[in-house]
């Protein structure tokens, strides 16, 4: 396909994991590419990197607007950069609260309010912001994620409604457990990483982890200008987690 040909984009913690195939994907697709990333050092060709702090309003603006210089414009932005974080409302001093908020709620804040001036001149704006499937179930030991995600959801709500009369989408995924990085060391972390992997596998309907390009798929398709009627959505990448209620095994 090539139905971002001509477009620019720029993707948040694009280095890795989800970020990094939604980069790869939207350039296969036509698209030029910026990844926004604290350590873009392993981005390569036809990318293009710049070191981003979300956390700093400075550090985003200066990235942001190198990259729209290099690119020539601004089409695209795919909020995706954020961290995990385990625990009941218990398990997490304010400190650590502020943190995450401040990288997954205010980050794509920052990244957002740089680029709006941008994406107002384009004729195909989107944004997709990675939220998550904390956002919509309870899920345990997630409460500062969950609580952090949750926003992310309502938030997209808002861009949309804000911003649709400019011609800008605003859009989310919500993807399930993820093989990612992150993941990977959250089970390494694990007193038995093989069972906390197979329990991670076996609450999806699927019975197996969501794959990182399966996620850049679902925000390709939100970000492409096929999809110029949706909005205000979002777009579970679940394997089934949300809507479905399957028997036991047998039964």
């Amino acid at each position: 396909m090539s139905d971002f040909e001509g477009l620019k984009a720029l993707v948040t913690g694009g280095a890795s994991g989800i970020g990094r195939a939604t980069a790869e994907l939207l350039a296969a697709r036509g698209a030029q590419v910026a990844v926004l990333d604290l350590d873009p050092s392993s981005v390569e060709k036809p990318l293009l990197a710049y070191r981003a702090d979300v956390t700093d309003d400075a550090s985003v603006r200066e990235a942001v607007a190198a990259a729209v210089a290099d690119l020539g414009g601004l089409d695209v932005v795919v909020n995706n950069a954020g961290i995990g974080a385990q625990g009941t409302v218990a398990d997490n001093d304010d400190d650590e609260w502020h943190r995450v908020l401040d990288v997954n709620v205010v980050g794509m804040v920052r990244v957002a309010r740089a680029a709006l001036p941008h994406l107002r001149a384009s004729a195909h704006a989107a944004i997709v912001n990675t939220s998550s499937i904390a956002a919509t179930a309870g899920l345990p030991q997630r409460a500062l994620y969950s609580a952090t995600k949750g926003a992310v959801y309502s938030l997209t709500l808002a861009m949309a409604a804000d911003h649709v009369r400019e011609g800008i989408r605003v859009n989310c995924v919500n993807p399930g457990t993820a093989d990612t990085p992150w993941i990977g060391r959250l089970l390494a972390k694990a007193p038995d990483p093989a069972a906390e992997r197979a329990a991670l596998e076996a609450r999806q309907p699927t019975g197996r982890l969501v794959s990182a390009d399966e996620v850049a798929g679902a925000i390709a398709y939100l970000a492409s200008p096929l999809s110029g009627a949706t909005t205000g959505t979002s777009l579970a990448v679940d394997g089934g987690m949300q809507g479905l209620r399957l028997r036991p095994v047998g039964q």
